[in-house]
Formats: C-alpha cells, sequence, structure tokens
C-alpha cells in the first residue's frame, strides 16, 4: 500500500507546472513586450525571453512577468509624460475659448472706444470751436484713461471722472471771464472750490454714474476672463504625486508585463484612478462654478450698457458742457464768494459768442456697432466650461477605457482581465479617502491649488460688487496660503474640527482581486510550485518510514 501512495506522490511532484501559465508547463515567451518595449524607444536587450517571477516588481502585480525592475521604472516615467502631455491637451482647448472670448471683448471694447472718440472729435469741432481745439487734450486725456481703466491699469475712474469735470469747468470758467485778469492763487482756489463745491452739475453726475457702472462692469468681465485663464495654467502645472503615477503605470502599461496586451483599464477603474490623481483640481469646482455664474449675471445685466453708454459720450459730454454755461451766473457768484471776486466780471455770455447756437451734438446710429455674436456667446461658453474640474477625469478616460459589448468583464482591473468591483469614488479631496486605487492624505491639501482657488473667491467677489458699480481693490492673499504654520480656511474649504489623516493600512474590501498598493497575494497557479515543494516532503516522509 505504501509502494502506491509513494508512487502516486512522486507522479504529481513530478508533473506539477513550473510556471503558473494556466497549466502550461512551458512559460510563455516575452516576444510581444520586447516588440511593444522597443516600439517606445527603449533598449530590447534587457526584455527577459521568457516569463519569470514578479517578486522584484514595485508597481504592477507581483505575478509572473515579462517586465524587469528596470523597465518597470522606464513605463513609469514613460507614462509621466503621457499623462502630462494629456493634461496639457485638455487645459488647450479651454484656454483658447477663454482667449478668444477675452481678445474679443477687449477688442470690441476698443472698438467703441475708437468710434466714440473720432465722433467726439467731428462734432466738437464744430460745435465747440476753439475752445475744445485749445483743450482737445484734456477729452484725450479722459478716453485715454478709460481705456487704461477697462485693461486693469492702476487708474481711480471716480478720480479720473471728478478731475475731468473739474479741469472742463475750470476751462468754462476762465473762458467766461476771460476779460478778467486772474492770477495762480485764484485759479488754485477755483480749481478746490469747484470740487468741494459740487459745481459740475446734475448732467455731469448722470455721466458718471453711467460710466461707472458700465466701466466697472467691462473691467471686472475681462478679469474674470483673464483670471480664469491663468487659473487653468497654473492648475494643470501641478505636477501629479507619486502614488498617482504609480496608479496610472499600473493601469497604462501593467497589462503589457502581464502578457495582456489588448486589454483596456475598465471604465470604473479608470474613473477612480483619475479622481484620485485629480482630488485637489476637483475641489477648484464650487469656487469656478461661482465664478462662472457670477460673469453670466454681470454680462446679462451690464454689457448690455455698454452700447448704449460708450458711442453716446460725445453727446453727454456736450450736454454736461452747456448745462453748465447756462449755469454759469450761478457758478461765477458762488466762485467769487468763495475766491473773491474779479477786477472785471464779464457777462455770462459774454465768453461764448463763437459757439454755436447748435445744442446738441447728434451721434450717427451707424456708428454705433452692436456686440459681436462671439461676446454674445461668451455666457453660453461660461456655462459649457462650469464642470470642467469635475468632468476632467471622464475626458481623461474616454479614449483609453475598454468599450463595446461585454468589456466590463473583459477589461484590465489592475490585476487582470475581469469586472472591476468597487464602486466609482466622488469628487474632491476628502471623499477620497477610500479610493482603492490612489494613496492619499485628505489632511494635506495642495496648497498651490488652494492658492488659485482663493483668487477665484476673490475674482467672484469682484464681480459682485460690478454688479453695483463697485470696484473693489484687494490685497495680495498669496501670504495666507503659503508658508509654514500659517494655514488657510476659507469658509468650508477646511474641516473645523481635528485634523483627519487618511490611515496608512486600508480596512476591509471584498475585491476579487487582491488589494492595491499591498503585497500581492499569490494566485492559484502560483501555489503550484508551493504544492511540488510540499509532496516532495511527504515523499521524504514515506521513505524513512
Amino acid at each position: 500500500m505504501d509502494f502506491f501512495i509513494l508512487a502516486a506522490l512522486v507522479l504529481c511532484s513530478l508533473t506539477a507546472p513550473a510556471f503558473g501559465d494556466k497549466g502550461s508547463s512551458k512559460a510563455r515567451t516575452c516576444s510581444d513586450i520586447q516588440r511593444f518595449y522597443g516600439g517606445k524607444g527603449f533598449n530590447q536587450d534587457g526584455v527577459p525571453q521568457f516569463e519569470m517571477s514578479g517578486e522584484h516588481l514595485r508597481i504592477c502585480p507581483q505575478g509572473y512577468t515579462c517586465c524587469t525592475i528596470e523597465m518597470e521604472d522606464n513605463l513609469a516615467t514613460l507614462s509621466r509624460r503621457e499623462m502630462e502631455g494629456l493634461l496639457r491637451e485638455a487645459k488647450r482647448p479651454l484656454q483658447s475659448s477663454l482667449s478668444y472670448s477675452y481678445n474679443t471683448f477687449n477688442g470690441y471694447m476698443d472698438d467703441l472706444m475708437n468710434r466714440s472718440r473720432a465722433t467726439l472729435q467731428d462734432t466738437f469741432t464744430s460745435t465747440w470751436g476753439f475752445l475744445y481745439s485749445r483743450n482737445s487734450q484734456l477729452f484725450h486725456d479722459l478716453y485715454q484713461d478709460l481705456r487704461d481703466y477697462y485693461r486693469s491699469a492702476s487708474v481711480n475712474l471716480e478720480e479720473v471722472l471728478n478731475e475731468f469735470w473739474t479741469k472742463l469747468l475750470e476751462k468754462l470758467f476762465y473762458q467766461a471771464n476771460k476779460q478778467s485778469s486772474i492770477d495762480e492763487d485764484y485759479q488754485e482756489c477755483v480749481s478746490k472750490k469747484i470740487e468741494t463745491l459740487r459745481l459740475s452739475g446734475e448732467a455731469a453726475h448722470k455721466m458718471t454714474i453711467q460710466v461707472t457702472r458700465t466701466f466697472v462692469a467691462a473691467r471686472a468681465f475681462l478679469q474674470g476672463l483673464q483670471t480664469s485663464r491663468e487659473v487653468v495654467g497654473k492648475v494643470l502645472q501641478v505636477p501629479l504625486s507619486q502614488k498617482c503615477m504609480g496608479a496610472i503605470m499600473r493601469m497604462t502599461y501593467c497589462p503589457h508585463c502581464r502578457g495582456m496586451p489588448t486589454a483596456k483599464p475598465c471604465a470604473n477603474y479608470c474613473s477612480n484612478v483619475m479622481k484620485g490623481c485629480l482630488a485637489n483640481q476637483a475641489d477648484l469646482h464650487t469656487e469656478w462654478s461661482h465664478l462662472a455664474d457670477t460673469m453670466i449675471e454681470v454680462g446679462e445685466r451690464r454689457l448690455d450698457d455698454v452700447e448704449s453708454v460708450i458711442p453716446y459720450l460725445p453727446n453727454q459730454i456736450s450736454e454736461a458742457m452747456f448745462s453748465m454755461v447756462d449755469n454759469m451766473e450761478t457758478i461765477n457768484s458762488k466762485l467769487f464768494q468763495a475766491c473773491g471776486s474779479l477786477s472785471e466780471g464779464g457777462a455770462t455770455s459774454s465768453g461764448f459768442e463763437d459757439i454755436t447756437s447748435k445744442r446738441r451734438v447728434v451721434v450717427d446710429d451707424r456708428s454705433v456697432i452692436k456686440m459681436p455674436k462671439s461676446v454674445s456667446d461668451v455666457n453660453m461658453k461660461l456655462r459649457e466650461i462650469r464642470p470642467y474640474w469635475v468632468s476632467l477625469p471622464k475626458v481623461l478616460c474616454s479614449d483609453r477605457v475598454a468599450s463595446g459589448t461585454g468589456a466590463e468583464d473583459k477589461c484590465w482591473n489592475g490585476m487582470s482581465r475581469a469586472r472591476y468591483l468597487p464602486e466609482v469614488i466622488g469628487d474632491g479631496l476628502a471623499r477620497q479617502i477610500n479610493n482603492p486605487e490612489v494613496e492619499i492624505d485628505i489632511s494635506k491639501p495642495d496648497m498651490k491649488i488652494r492658492q488659485q482657488i482663493m483668487q477665484l473667491k476673490i475674482m467672484t467677489h469682484r464681480l459682485k460688487n460690478a454688479l453695483n458699480g463697485q470696484d473693489v481693490d484687494f490685497q495680495d492673499t498669496s501670504d495666507d496660503v503659503s508658508g509654514s504654520g500659517s494655514g488657510m480656511c476659507a469658509d468650508d474649504m477646511c474641516s473645523r474640527g481635528p485634523r483627519l489623516v487618511a490611515p496608512v493600512t486600508e480596512p476591509p474590501r471584498v475585491y476579487a482581486y487582491p488589494p492595491r498598493n499591498k503585497e500581492v497575494r499569490g494566485s492559484a497557479s502560483q501555489s503550484l510550485p508551493s504544492f511540488s515543494v510540499l509532496l516532495l516532503s511527504l515523499l521524504i516522509l514515506l521513505l524513512r518510514r
């Protein structure tokens, strides 16, 4: 009886397969990966001829493999470069759209300003004659300051308009009293009193309100487009973490090492990898959406004013000037009372005999250009980009995941070609604590991205003030979100409770394959060599009997 048992054990031990390749006693060749590896520009000399044990691998599953540690490192570096290229491609259409919208609206404003300036020069030459020609620089400076303002130069719009009306009324006052001798001290007094006594009149005040609302909105709208474009560029330059790149390598090139070159990642598997890699970027979504919504509101409520204000600036300025001339007797009286009487005070009309009796500057409606369709479509584009940051993982996965009938059962799930069981994780850093593919410490947000979130909040606040015609200057907040120990918690961006640290060890999960980022347990085929050793041990014990 012992003889038959002994013979059976010897037979089993000799026929046990030496490699875990579906029961075949012959190891598979690595010709496929050799061609693939060489096609990526690497030296093929280091590629094994046959499968070998993968215990040396640090990223890919440690089953039988055709990849050496050097090959794994090279493919990991390649996957990083490719992912960085994909991110650059992903941001290009968005940045192009924002740049186009910015340049179009800016060009539209320039065109309106140029036409308005030309209308003023033509009409004021005939209406105000030498009074305009001698003081044309004053009007030129006004248009230039308005242009600089909506282009975000350091121009105080309120001071610009107040100074314009003060100087303009000074010119009219001196013209009305040109027969009198006015020294420098008297001129200085007149300049101060015109502003303090608010002598510019109701027409000037009305124009100031309209111009302020219009240009504050235009400036903020352009700044919103510029800020959005800069945020996209800076955020997508933030390097991905090592854990993320390991997960991308596992998803992209580990199937080749395992002899499954045609296997594409499962859709949900890719989603979890990308959501883990772009968790910090997804946290931009809330403030990004707020900015887009506020810009849409500014566009709908304020940008129409551009067409009804800028082309008609010559008319409004001229009406304000005629109002000042009509009230010159009152203005003279107040200034004489404040600064003293002049030696020879001329009559209120004595300085304007040469001014034409034409009371109104007529603006040709043909010179008023309508807002181009491309600018009108900006709001539609803003609605389209609202979900950009939370939709980015789907965009990056769209061309690389398995698709078609039965794809979910034949895709690469990170370990083998089979169905991916874990659920798709939510968006944002806080929800990645249970991400099975990318290990993330949710208590350590990326501070560069947090700086950009703050920039979005600041820009949104500026736009909301622009709706009310208010321009708010903000201090640089970069110091508030950088540096050791400073910390930054704005609204609900940081937890108010104790710091939550993602545990180093993952909680138990039910997978159809071993967990990620852990030592890979042997598969059924891998356990066969160990079974042979057990049989041989039993054989030796029986022989000793």
